[in-house]
């Protein structure tokens, strides 16, 4: 995978401001430079997460590198802003109070373990970004949750909980646990 340059991240940022921006009938300039970097063309797994006053405003992403990583970072936004359904669509006044965060995802992998205490010993707090799904049930944490969440049995908890399975869930053998790394950055950087 091409690394991820300091003008990407800026790049990418803008770009996801301005389409939330132009949802909410402000026109911006295209921020889209004259050449799109290798990086920025490659199929990457991204997520869109907004802030407000330093609380969780909307975060929607792809774990999956099935577009490229523009066209990834356009779309989670506009859905972050406004189809989360956790909250309210993102207002113009909102905006202004709003910081965009992005997370670059690796190619998630599929981690074998024979009980829960060798779960919780192969994953990595802070590192490890993590999905837990059975059958159609899924659900993922970004590698920052764990900053609310640092206790792995927590952390797992609470993600069986998100995709909608009894707390305990992750002790189940037949539980499929993926794990994958993040590069992240946002406005505040």
């Amino acid at each position: 995978m091409t690394q991820i340059t300091e003008n990407d991240k800026k790049y990418l940022i803008k770009l996801a401001r301005m389409v939330i921006q132009d949802r909410l009938g402000e026109k911006q300039p295209d921020p889209e430079p004259k050449e799109i970097s290798p990086a920025l063309q490659e199929k990457r797994g991204c997520f869109v997460t907004l802030h407000q006053n330093n609380q969780l405003r909307g975060c929607i992403g792809t774990i999956e590198p099935i577009m490229p990583l523009i066209v990834c970072v356009k779309e989670n936004a506009v859905l972050a802003a406004f189809q989360d359904p956790r909250f309210l669509p993102v207002s113009i006044n909102d905006l202004a109070h709003i910081t965009i965060e992005i997370s670059i995802l690796t190619q998630p992998r599929q981690v074998s373990f024979q009980n829960a205490d060798e779960l919780v010993s192969i994953l990595k707090p802070g590192v490890h970004g993590v999905i837990l799904s059975q059958g159609y049930m899924r659900a993922t944490f970004l590698p920052q949750v764990w900053e609310q969440l640092p206790k792995t049995e927590d952390f797992l908890a609470h993600l069986c909980l998100k995709a909608g399975m009894g707390k305990m869930c992750w002790k189940d053998p037949k539980i499929t646990v993926e794990v994958y790394e993040v590069a992240y950055f946002s406005e505040k950087d």
